[in-house]
């Protein structure tokens, strides 16, 4: 495969091609959140079948997904940053579509498994590559509204998956459900290949009004050595840190906020699950979209934004969060819950707009991989089941929840850290060359 040529400086795309590229990618990114959580809706129908699988049989379904996904991330970072990305992307999409479809063939749970476990794969694929696109698709002074738009989808996919799931399900089955979901993924497969694969660095050319000091970095190694550099990043590292501690509470708030609404405040089990995915749904697309158009307004105050936007809606979400959680008056939780949510998904834009602006152009997917990598490692895939345990010692859910503020407020601690970080460095560098 060959080296991506970064000599010649690259062409700004046009408009056009951009914001088709934009709708295309987050129009697919909604179905890869719909794929990967119309299990969910399935959980009760598969442990009933003749599948009778059990309920570590049914937890190990995820796991098995996000095991994949992870270490799969890291190869196609490579790949991402070395080849063609569009034919990539599509081979992705194609191929957890096909994995998706393939869930409602399976014979056993070893089957189930493995077409699970291989959705991890083409999400790879897509996770790494797209927000890479995306970067060199438009300048850095709008990619926070950029981002915002991309991972709008995640609420909308992660509900239409329940919806889709639960309503074909009960009319047709678990197995038509699987189909359903998953065949339309090939023709998206096939609407990637309409998409331009900008050149690496279009996004990246000086336009009339830049800052003349903001320019892109050196190119970076390729390969293996390129993730022994993102390592030495300081700046990267701190952003994927905070990612991390972020992920760590909020995995674990999704995971347990329905059994906990059930469990702690007796709301009924349908109207716990209905109630806040229908929070999910409204908070997510506010708060996306507040978070990336006041970091992308607050670049022009600071080069720090995106971190300091993320940062102090995070120390902020952490109190909603504990008064949520303790608060036992419905009109106080849920309304903390609301705005705990729109407080935690303000940093969705800015924080993966912050990961790609802080490494060479060439880097970006391999970025992305690591990031992923880290913040399910070190996040959601170890916060759920620390809660329970802890909420199995002490017989006390809502005493268990208390990790999740604290987990936030360590991310907005190393978010803001990272931030007055950056600006010192900036001053420093600024200093020394003056």
């Amino acid at each position: 495969m060959t080296e991506p040529t970064l000599s010649a400086p690259p062409v700004l795309v046009k408009r056009s091609a951009a914001i088709y590229g934009l709708a295309v990618l987050t129009f697919i990114n909604l179905f890869n959140y719909l794929d990967r959580y119309v299990l969910s809706a399935l959980v009760e129908s598969l442990k009933n079948s003749e599948l009778a699988l059990s309920d570590a049989q049914l937890g190990a379904l995820q796991t098995g997904f996000i095991i994949v996904y992870m270490l799969a991330s890291p190869l196609f970072g490579l790949l991402g940053d070395r080849g063609p990305r569009k034919l990539l992307v599509a081979a992705g999409v194609a191929i957890w579509s096909i994995a998706t479809a393939m869930g409602g063939l399976a014979g056993s749970f070893v089957t189930l498994f493995l077409a699970r476990s291989s959705v991890g794969i083409g999400e790879a694929a897509y996770g790494t590559i797209a927000p890479a696109m995306l970067a060199d698709f438009f300048a850095k002074r709008l990619r926070g509204r950029v981002f915002s738009v991309f991972f709008m989808a995640i609420p909308v996919g992660s509900a239409l998956g329940y919806i889709l799931g639960g309503l074909v399900d009960a009319h047709w089955g678990w197995r038509m459900a699987f189909f359903i979901a998953g065949v339309p993924g090939l023709l998206l497969a096939l609407l990637t290949l309409t998409v331009k694969d900008p050149p690496r660095g279009a996004g990246d050319v000086a336009e009339p009004g830049d800052d003349p000091d903001d320019v892109p970095m050196e190119p970076g190694p390729t390969g293996f050595r390129a993730y022994l550099a993102l390592l030495r990043n300081v700046p990267f590292m701190i952003t994927v840190l905070g990612y991390a501690a972020y992920t760590f509470g909020l995995g674990a708030l999704a995971f347990w906020t329905p059994a906990f609404l059930e469990r702690v405040r007796h709301v009924p089990k349908a109207e716990a699950t209905v109630q806040f995915g229908a929070i999910i749904v409204v908070t997510g697309f506010l708060g996306t979209f507040i978070g990336g158009w006041l970091a992308d307004a607050l670049l022009k105050k600071t080069k720090q934004s995106y971190l300091l936007v993320s940062g102090i809606a995070t120390l902020l979400a952490a109190p909603a969060i504990l008064v949520a959680l303790l608060h036992p008056d419905p009109k106080v939780y849920i309304t903390f819950i609301v705005i705990a949510e729109v407080l935690l998904f303000m940093s969705t834009g800015p924080i993966n707009s912050a990961v790609v602006n802080v490494v060479p152009i060439n880097m970006r997917a391999t970025a992305v991989a690591l990031s992923i990598l880290a913040i399910h490692v070190l996040g959601d895939v170890p916060s759920p089941p620390l809660i329970g345990a802890i909420s199995d010692a002490h017989g006390h859910l809502e005493l268990a929840m208390t990790v999740i503020p604290a987990a936030v407020l360590v991310a907005g601690v190393i978010w803001v850290y990272g931030a007055w970080d950056g600006a010192r460095r900036a001053r420093h560098a600024a200093q020394a060359e003056g």
